[in-house]
């Protein structure tokens, strides 16, 4: 691509390699060079050459069906990203799932969304909402309604200006209500929902706070019939964090 044509675009060459890897977002199959172009809001001409870049760095992998892929290079790097936030508190983590036998997530705030850093779960108990590396809506997620409530007024005002989505019926998106229930969050310094990503499920959390601000939120997922036993699980959810925040005072020279 020539300087005019960059000037013309109004993109950079970045800006649209960026895109391309963008496209990927929200999905979990393979996409063909046309559909990468068509999310990525390219021409064909230029997405075919960004893709062929991309694939010699390890960007991005073609699979026996001519369809393309995140390569595993992406994956590495990502795997960085929280990395010493994760490896503090996975073995925590892992003795939360041992002991409460519900599954377990840590997630940080990344925009206006919740990324899942850890999971544990076992092959017995309920689907899976949440994936390893993936982005739920804040209002929709008790770890994410605490980020979100660690967030300055202005930040919140933002958010709740937004239309936001409802993965299932009972979803709170009232700008009213949701703010609310946020400062129900900020007073008794934990989360609970009920049936807000998935019927049938619910979700408590709590925050994981270092050098004076929240860092990430750790909860548990469970079947909604079991909202009674939210009394016994909190304790449980407690413990593991501040242990999780001993650790990182302990020695830590910085956590980003």
């Amino acid at each position: 691509m020539g300087d005019a044509e960059i000037r013309e675009s109004g993109q950079s060459v970045t800006s649209r390699a960026l895109s391309i890897l963008a496209a990927f977002e929200n999905t979990t199959g393979s996409l063909s060079v046309s559909r990468i172009a068509q999310r990525a809001h390219l021409p064909l001409s230029t997405t075919y050459r960004l893709i062929a870049e991309l694939e010699e760095w390890g960007g991005l992998r073609r699979g026996s069906d001519g369809k393309y892929q995140i390569g595993f290079r992406i994956w590495e790097l990502g795997q960085m990203a929280g990395r010493r936030l994760r490896d503090r508190a996975h073995p925590f983590l892992q003795d939360l799932f041992e002991l409460a036998h519900e599954n377990v997530h840590m997630a940080i705030r990344e925009g206006v969304q919740s990324l899942y850093v850890d999971k544990i779960y076992g092959t017995k108990h309920m689907p899976k909402i949440s994936r390893l590396g993936g982005r739920l809506p804040l209002h929709a997620t008790a770890v994410g309604r605490l980020l979100l409530a660690s967030q300055p007024d202005w930040f919140v005002d933002a958010y709740l200006e937004r239309e936001l989505e409802a993965p299932t019926p009972k979803t709170v998106t009232d700008p009213v209500e949701l703010r609310a229930i946020i400062e129900e969050v900020r007073a008794t310094n934990y989360s609970v929902t009920n049936e807000q990503m998935r019927l049938d499920a619910m979700s408590l959390a709590v925050p994981v706070v270092f050098n004076g601000g929240v860092v990430a939120a750790v909860g548990l997922v469970f079947d909604s019939h079991r909202s009674r036993e939210v009394p016994r699980l909190l304790p449980m959810l407690r413990g593991t964090v501040e242990r999780i925040e001993n650790v990182m005072r302990g020695g830590t020279a910085g956590l980003h």
